[in-house]
């Protein structure tokens, strides 16, 4: 005998099912850590603060562009 099966039932859980695997895959793709973030902005912030460093005191870009 066949099992009798509620179509609507099967349609939801086989929509949930589907909603999850592409849910998981985003995470995987775009998912980081708190931790994770705070690195890559104290990265962010250092790599600034080190090329701000390196600028040249009283060479303003209109100047460099001037050619003076």
């Amino acid at each position: 005998m066949v099992e009798v099966i509620n179509l609507r039932r099967a349609r939801k859980k086989k929509a949930r099912i589907e909603a999850d695997a592409i849910a998981s895959s985003n995470r995987l793709r775009h998912g980081r850590t708190k931790a994770e973030r705070a690195i890559e902005e104290t990265r962010r912030e250092r790599a600034v603060r080190d090329l701000d460093a390196h600028k040249r005191e009283g060479c303003d870009a209109d100047d460099h562009e001037k050619g003076e």
